[in-house]
């Protein structure tokens, strides 16, 4: 085996006090030490010496994101000593930056470039965080049509069977009569009968933590139908249960010791003769009825008995937390890159927002706003699954879900993106992993310790 090559992260100033040997070669190919650059140093006989990489100012997970995908195909390490958490961190950049998605292209013999575990970095956080994020990456990238409730159902199953962990499912009209009637209502339509995962493990005496995910597999729009643009991504709509999933395989991989359920409404808001009307008002598990001011706010309906399904748990849940791709209104207000989160603790907000920095892995607060609930009363039912007012869209929303937490139980509700719709350094363009390494960090302070 060759020996591996260096990397070294440089600022400007390093560049002329610690590799003045390479300064020359640097100036002469235009390396200036700017982030995400990088300059291959030439050694003797025409082998590579070392890497240098654009240092900067906050060293952070994506320092050597960039690099899998641009470094010739050899073997390397960092080239200086880091702190055990700083390595974990660039290790994890790394991994995450040697991502792509090849189901559906021919394979590909290619050598890759490879960075050897550096010292001192957790080869465990590392080597699962990686697992989860692919796993999210690879659901929501793959097409619809190969990642109905059924796909869905299965790659759960596959990920209870890496973890002995349990998973039942409620499908088609057992799900009238076990009285999840949103879940059915939304997911009727559709050919493959909508479901309900419910994943559970741990020591049942463990705290208790239960994830819902929003798992919308494709959406439509239903009867209210969405333009062609904004139907073209709607592959992504599961991407709440793709992180649930992902958060699931981090917390059971990891061995948080918690008792964890994970609940995932599997549908596809589709059209056909028996798919909701505008304006019909459906019953809920909680027992309020909801007046569908449009099909296309679905979501919210879905998760809507799910959640009251988490709550009302014996022996209670000490946490909940939903993720939902829900809104294009937290979108306009945060963009795509940034998930929105509200919660009914505001201590719980604030320690989550300290997680997400302390991961690189950031989230948003925005209020529960409780004056804006009347903006989703009915005249003929108990609620409108939307608001009747064009703004603050998120919000209302999330006040909607609210109806369906008891106040007792401490509630996140993560309104996400799931895509990438650029390539950033350790993020390549399409299904994203988002908030499921803050959540893993809150739940590991908070409950699980």
């Amino acid at each position: 085996m060759s020996t591996p090559i260096p990397i070294y992260l440089v600022s400007p100033t390093d560049l002329s006090q610690n590799h003045a040997d390479s300064q020359a070669w640097a100036l002469a190919t235009g390396f200036k030490g700017d982030p995400n650059t990088h300059c291959l140093i030439p050694g003797e006989g025409g082998t590579l010496a070392k890497v240098l990489v654009g240092q900067p100012k906050t060293i952070d997970t994506w320092a050597l994101g960039h690099l899998p995908k641009a470094l010739p195909p050899q073997t390397y390490t960092l080239g200086d000593d880091w702190p055990p958490e700083m390595a974990t961190k660039l290790w994890l950049g790394w991994c995450l930056g040697g991502y792509s998605f090849t189901q559906y292209k021919r394979p590909t013999l290619a050598p890759e470039a490879k960075l050897l575990m550096p010292e001192g970095a957790d080869y465990a956080y590392v080597t699962t965080t990686t697992a989860a994020t692919h796993l999210v990456r690879d659901l929501v990238t793959t097409p619809a049509g190969d990642m109905g409730p059924e796909q869905l159902e299965i790659a759960a199953q596959a990920l209870c069977d890496r973890h002995s962990a349990n998973l039942s499912v409620t499908v088609g009209d057992d799900l009238l009569s076990q009285n999840y009637p949103l879940i059915h209502a939304v997911g009727r339509a559709y050919s493959q009968p909508p479901r309900l995962l419910d994943i559970t493990w741990g020591d049942p005496n463990a705290p208790r933590v239960t994830l819902v995910g929003k798992g919308v597999c494709f959406d439509t729009g239903g009867l209210d139908i969405k333009p062609a643009a904004g139907m073209k991504l709607m592959k992504k709509d599961m991407g709440g249960a793709a992180n649930v999933l992902g958060l699931a395989e981090m917390i059971m991989g990891l061995q948080l010791p918690v008792r964890l359920r994970v609940l995932i409404p599997a549908v596809e808001n589709s059209i056909a003769s028996n798919a909701v009307h505008p304006l019909d008002v459906l019953p809920s598990r909680r027992g309020l009825t909801v007046e569908v001011g449009n099909t296309d706010a679905e979501g919210r309906l879905v998760l809507a008995d799910a959640l009251w399904e988490a709550v009302c748990e014996e022996p209670a849940p000490q946490l909940v937390i939903d993720f939902a791709t829900l809104t294009g209104a937290a979108r306009i207000a945060l963009g795509t890159e940034l998930p929105a989160c509200f919660s009914n603790r505001p201590e719980l907000a604030d320690a989550l927002l300290t997680c997400g920095l302390a991961v690189d892995d950031p989230l948003w607060q925005l209020p529960l706003h409780q004056p804006y609930r009347a903006m989703i009363e009915s005249s003929v039912a108990d609620l409108s699954n939307i608001s009747n007012s064009s703004y603050g869209g998120s919000i209302t929303a999330a006040l909607f879900l609210q109806e369906f937490i008891r106040p007792e139980i401490p509630w996140i509700h993560l309104d996400l993106m799931a895509w990438n719709i650029r390539t950033l350094p350790g993020r390549p363009e399409g299904g994203e992993a988002m908030g499921m390494r803050a959540v893993f960090e809150l739940i590991k302070q908070k409950v699980a310790g």
